[in-house]
């Protein structure tokens, strides 16, 4: 194929995006950063109260039609509420509690491949907050999935106002105060309309998140 027949290829058609791949490498790293984590003092752990409240900021960068991962940039910013499930359960390095939140995202700002800003939320988080930890650090892996919705198309052409949201992986309580922690997170993210579009293009990207937690 001659390199002129190579450039004429539509983006859209010539990106995959290789979503088992890279999902399972996040989850991947999540589960060795929670396994080198030592327990050391029990009673010191920051997800012992049953509800769990945090105000949090996070930048995403991914691809939507190509396969750079600086096409498209979304900065958020919202509100979680989180409620325990259970007590301490499972053996070793997946012992833990289940948390199920929600979160409201008021802040939903995408720049790069198109400017435009939108409101969010998340009925589904479910967090697991791993027993292994020391007297100041404690490490969580979360799923979660929601919507957004728009002024504008987004991605933009014949797709939706309105996208569902999907993330996973996890981060670090970092003790800070009588129950009071904060929150580093590294998620991979998915934004999609799932076919409410003539077309459905997809962004997938990485996510950097910090929060600070209340726990009660």
């Amino acid at each position: 194929m001659s390199n002129f027949e190579l450039m004429s290829i539509p983006p859209v058609e010539a990106r995959r995006f290789s979503f088992g791949k890279n999902s399972c490498q996040v989850f991947v790293f999540l589960i060795v950063a929670c396994s080198i984590v030592r327990s050391q003092n029990p009673a010191s752990r920051v997800t012992s109260e049953n509800w769990d409240f945090s105000v949090w900021i996070a930048g995403e960068t991914g691809e939507e039609t190509s396969n750079s991962f600086a096409q498209a940039q979304i900065w958020t910013a919202g509100l979680f509420a989180g409620r325990m499930l259970t007590d301490e359960t499972g053996k070793g390095w997946g012992r833990g509690k289940l948390e199920y939140a929600v979160d409201f995202v008021p802040a939903f700002e995408t720049y790069g491949n198109q400017r435009t800003h939108g409101i969010g939320f998340d009925p589904v988080i479910l967090r697991w907050n791993s027993a292994l930890h020391t007297s100041r650090v404690s490490p969580y892996i979360e799923l979660s999935g929601g919507g957004v919705w728009t002024p504008v198309n987004l991605p933009p052409g014949r797709t939706s106002n309105f996208n569902f949201m999907a993330k996973g992986g996890g981060g670090l309580y970092l003790r800070t105060q009588h129950r009071q922690a904060l929150d580093l997170g590294l998620h991979w993210s998915h934004i999609s309309n799932a076919n409410l579009g003539a077309d459905n293009y997809e962004f997938n990207g990485i996510q950097l998140s910090i929060a600070y937690h209340w726990f009660r």
